[in-house]
């Protein structure tokens, strides 16, 4: 049978890798459909003294739908560690692997935009398809060509509807949704359009990696609460910015959101301190308590029922293009 053709009566098996257990084990309770079994399946995944990784599946995966469940953030040992998921999985005997990778690392790197460079996106996504994943699903890539870097079926899903329950629930007056740069005035856009809202984007440029300069905001913020949408919070570096711009220049509430909470280097000590409502991200990375605890304006929004969702329809053979609404 082609791995494209997966009957709903066959069997689907869960396995998780060690980037975020905990949205794994949500997604498998998540479930709702009452064929599907409930549960991780057992794996062995430990380290070697020497830093080589070795992972084992405990039980029979011949001829079972397969979906792998690995974040790659922390890039290098998250990636790996999919790979030889992966790779275990269809010497196996696998009738299908699904790769759900809900932050894929390495996106920012999708385009060569200076002499000698990699492009890791595109590196990323071949390793993938080596190691033999049949399908990938991934939540808000830092740029949407990256689904054109797979050679197999990719489904691209967004975090919007995960954010939009909650924000309607906040009855926010007068919004204005704001680009943190000319890039993100797509997904700002898209909020405006399905929320209701302005559009304000924040002229910025950057001297250099992980550094951003704010030069200007078109659009009017003055006695308005604001949304900074973005897909990503890294270091923080951009969001502070922006946030110190938009007081400058009145904005009342403001409220910062992020799908995936990468959070590195000084990105802690400057989110604690930042002059914001709420700080929405949500479960796409694991966060440690330590970090959680620093930061009393995060707030952390769970994409498990999406993805259940649009692995159950992937193994059903169902449209996933239903969850952008």
């Amino acid at each position: 049978m082609s791995p494209d053709v997966i009957a709903a009566s066959d069997p689907m098996l869960l396995l998780s890798g060690t980037a975020n257990p905990e949205l794994a084990a949500n997604i498998a309770a998540a479930m709702g459909d009452d064929r599907v079994d409930r549960r991780i399946c057992d794996v062995t995944q430990r380290q070697f003294t020497d830093g080589e990784l070795f992972v084992r599946i405990n039980e029979n995966v011949r001829g079972r739908d397969v979906f792998i469940i690995q974040s790659t953030n922390s890039p290098s040992d998250n990636i790996v560690q999919l790979l030889l998921l992966i790779d275990a999985a269809k010497r196996a005997s696998a009738a299908r692997v699904t790769a759900v990778i809900p932050y894929f690392g390495y996106g920012r790197a999708d385009r060569k935009d200076q002499p000698r460079v990699s492009i890791a996106a595109k590196l990323m996504s071949n390793l993938i398809v080596a190691a033999g994943a049949d399908r990938v699903l991934s939540i808000d890539l830092h740029q949407a060509q990256i689904q054109g870097f797979f050679d197999i079926p990719m489904d691209h899903l967004y975090a919007a509807p995960v954010f939009r329950n909650y924000l309607l629930s906040l009855r926010l007056d007068k919004v204005v949704w704001v680009a943190s740069d000319v890039s993100g005035a797509k997904m700002a856009r898209s909020y405006a359009r399905r929320l209701g809202g302005d559009l304000a984007i924040i002229d910025k440029r950057r001297p250099r990696a992980n550094e951003a300069e704010v030069l200007d905001i078109v659009g009017e913020v003055e006695g308005r609460d604001c949304v900074v949408p973005d897909d990503m919070i890294d270091t923080g570096g951009t969001v502070v910015s922006a946030i110190h711009c938009l007081k400058e220049k009145g904005a009342r509430d403001i409220y910062v959101l992020a799908t995936h909470a990468v959070l590195s280097g000084p990105a802690v000590d400057r989110l604690s301190a930042l002059p914001v409502r709420e700080i929405l991200v949500t479960d796409t990375v694991e966060i440690p308590p330590e970090k959680k605890a620093r930061i009393p304006t995060l707030k952390v929004l769970s994409v498990a029922s999406l993805l259940a969702q649009a692995i159950e329809n992937t193994h059903t053979s169902r449209s996933v293009s239903g969850l952008f609404n």
